[in-house]
């Protein structure tokens, strides 16, 4: 990775767990919590690609697996969010940019739900039992709706910020769509670009409640 990529990636994942600890995580909503982290990792995969997806995702879960007050195993969270990054980066398209909202709504679906299961999962094998006793369907749902509602204001700004930082010339795309998903997307002001021949391109904060649950599990 470019130092400006690690530079900014830092940054971000600093600012996001910062938020999750201290924000997300004292909302005390239904289910499961809004994970920042996890909206920050995705759209830093979408605009890097795979490997870099990979190891932005261990660094982030291992902060999170050793900020306080994290009481599960070093690690756990580190290699779900790797490999969540390692498959959303997969998804970031040829041309460097997404040409459509479905594509990266799908991703922060399938995000959502992989990080959950595989939490879950990653905790079964170390002997973590804790998920018996919660609804892991709920869980599941819950993260995903608060993950979609949230999206549309974190990673259509992640990406544009990697773009800018990056010295992508389609950087100013993302600019337009800081209010929604149309940031995901190719954006009017490409189109013109392209006419006028100028243009080219817990979890965390979930983990606290219910022993080491995923996602923030609280009894109701």
């Amino acid at each position: 990775m470019r130092l400006n990529r690690i530079v900014l990636s830092t940054a971000l994942v600093v600012i996001a767990l910062v938020a999750q600890v201290s924000v997300l995580a004292r909302l005390h909503l239904p289910g499961a919590v809004p994970d920042l982290l996890l909206l920050t990792l995705l759209g830093l995969a979408l605009t890097y690609g795979h490997v870099s997806g990979c190891l932005i995702g261990f660094f982030a879960g291992l902060l999170a697996d050793l900020a306080p007050p994290a009481d599960h195993a070093v690690g756990r969270y580190a290699l779900v969010l790797c490999v969540v990054g390692y498959a959303a980066g997969l998804a970031k398209p040829d041309s460097g940019q997404m040409r459509t909202a479905m594509g990266p709504m799908l991703v922060v679906i399938a995000g959502a739900i992989a990080t959950t299961l595989l939490y879950a999962g990653v905790g079964g094998l170390v002997g973590d039992t804790a998920g018996a006793h919660v609804g892991l369907v709920k869980l599941v749902f819950t993260a995903t709706v608060y993950d979609l509602l949230l999206a549309p204001f974190i990673v259509p700004l992640v990406m544009a910020l990697a773009r800018r930082f990056d010295h992508d010339p389609l950087a100013d795309d993302a600019s337009g769509g800081f209010g929604g998903f149309g940031g995901y997307g190719s954006t009017g002001g490409g189109r013109l670009r392209a006419r006028s021949g100028a243009g080219s391109r817990g979890l965390f904060g979930r983990v606290r409640a219910v022993g080491s649950m995923p996602r923030g599990v609280r009894h109701q």
